[in-house]
């Protein structure tokens, strides 16, 4: 099993910052996509952005310019640095992984979500 793990959100002022990190555990084999979603109330889940083990990005376009994410293959972690952030994004954060890992014994495809970590940016 996999298991992923978000970190960095909090409170901000409009205009600050912050880092989000999320970490995967496990016997990992591969990961071949991370990314970051976010599901503000009364809203649906959106994509914010997503990153391939060879570092091909893709951004929301009210993200674009403002939100940068970066991974560290070796320790299967990606990061969501958010700059100029506005109220709008406020929301609650997830974390989604998908590749292969192991039990020890056999190989199996996974596609795991973390807890949600919360992003409010007041006026």
């Amino acid at each position: 099993q996999v298991q992923l793990v978000e970190s960095g959100g909090g409170l901000v002022q409009a205009g600050g910052s912050l880092r989000l990190s999320c970490a995967a555990s496990g016997i990992i084999l591969s990961i071949s996509h991370m990314g970051w979603y976010r599901q503000a109330p009364g809203k649906q889940r959106e994509l914010v952005a997503t990153i391939t083990s060879g570092g091909i990005t893709n951004y929301a376009d009210s993200v674009k310019g403002r939100f940068t994410i970066s991974r560290d293959n070796a320790k299967n972690t990606v990061f969501l640095q958010m700059n100029s952030l506005k109220p709008e994004d406020t929301a609650v954060y997830y974390c989604n992984a998908d590749g292969t890992y192991s039990n020890g014994r056999y190989t199996f495809a996974f596609n795991s979500w973390g807890q949600g970590t919360q992003v409010t940016v007041s006026s």
